[in-house]
């Protein structure tokens, strides 16, 4: 098979993940109440910021359950409603552009694909890459040793995200042709069973995965974020027609954004099982060791800079030139600068 024709297994499809994210997004407080007011339709009720759920870990989570990103975004008249659950950012990029969520957070990877989809929405802030958490995952058994050995192997990937940029930029380090590994596209949060019980060899993936994975001490990595180069930025996105109206409430939210991140670098344990140490949600001693030591070693929300606007540049060239686009992507046109909108007044 040429370089020009991949060999691809799609055991689930990408397509049905966004749907049934979408309607999850769509069916939690997305009533025309909530659109109303986030649309500044009841000035006495004030502006709502409609994020996804936080779950159980990080920055979002410890705000929701102590009230102190109520309480940052009530000092600019806005108030929270949390809609459906934080997940992949394709189908949260589509609940955007149907006016049925106004942030969302996803890797620069993941937003390069959505913003070749008419987008009606601008990224305002970024993360460094996860280089300790994200990577090629093996079994610790594996005789899998290098990204070499992956030739003739198979490798689960999400299509057009941060597994796949993962997957992609390893083997054109060690200069494999992308069709010499067969990837395996499956749901990130279906690929585990799949990857345990040997169906595939290596497992292309982020910190929400890996932690357990490496937790359980049944895989190690290949090879992580820092190992592959990796520029794959985390990024916040914003509604354009809520960024329009409401820049005071999205320069706040970067605000706590930042701060609270600066806060979770420095005591990791505060900002993980944030509301219960029990059940699916939760992490047990080694996964929250693990998750501490990557959090210690990342970086909190900052402006979008000219340097990171060309690695962002360099995603979507690199995209496009392993056909995961079918054409180049401009990020420029889809930023916010922050500081800019740091003088706005509604």
């Amino acid at each position: 098979m040429s370089s020009r024709s991949p060999r691809r297994t799609r055991l689930l499809s990408a397509v049905a993940l966004a749907t049934a994210t979408l309607i999850g997004l769509t069916g939690c407080g997305s009533s025309s109440k909530d659109a109303k007011a986030s649309t500044g339709g009841d000035a006495k009720a004030g502006v709502t910021l409609r994020i996804p759920d936080p779950g159980n870990n990080g920055v979002l989570a410890l705000g929701k359950k102590d009230g102190s990103l109520d309480a940052a975004l009530a000092k600019v008249g806005a108030k929270v409603s949390w809609t459906g659950s934080a997940g992949p950012f394709a189908p949260a990029a589509q609940a955007i552009n149907a006016g049925q969520l106004d942030v969302a957070l996803g890797s620069i990877t993941s937003a390069v694909a959505a913003l070749g989809q008419k987008p009606s929405f601008k990224l305002f802030g970024a993360t460094a890459p996860d280089l300790a958490g994200e990577g090629i995952l093996v079994k610790s058994d594996s005789k899998v040793d290098s990204i070499r050995d992956l030739v003739g192997k198979k490798v689960a990937c999400s299509q057009g995200g941060t597994s796949e940029y993962l997957l992609l930029a390893a083997l054109e380090q060690a200069g494999i042709p992308a069709d010499k590994v067969e990837r395996v596209y499956l749901r990130a949060d279906q690929t585990a069973p799949v990857f345990a019980a040997g169906q595939v060899d290596a497992w292309a993936t982020w910190a929400t995965y890996s932690v357990p994975a490496l937790a359980s001490g049944n895989a190690r990595f290949l090879a992580d974020g820092r190992a592959l180069g990796s520029d794959n930025y985390s990024v916040w996105a914003v509604r354009n027609a809520f960024a329009d109206k409401h820049p005071e409430v999205i320069k706040a939210f970067y605000a706590y954004l930042h701060e609270a991140g600066t806060k979770e670098i420095a005591d990791p344990a505060a900002y993980i099982n944030v509301f219960t140490d029990s059940g699916p949600t939760a992490y047990g001693a080694e996964p929250k060791r693990v998750q501490a030591d990557f959090t210690r070693q990342g970086a909190t929300v900052e402006p979008i800079r000219p340097a990171d606007v060309e690695r962002f540049g360099k995603v979507a060239k690199f995209f496009l030139d392993q056909k995961v686009t079918p054409s180049l992507v401009d990020v420029k046109p889809h930023l916010l600068d922050v500081a800019t909108l740091a003088g706005a007044t509604g």
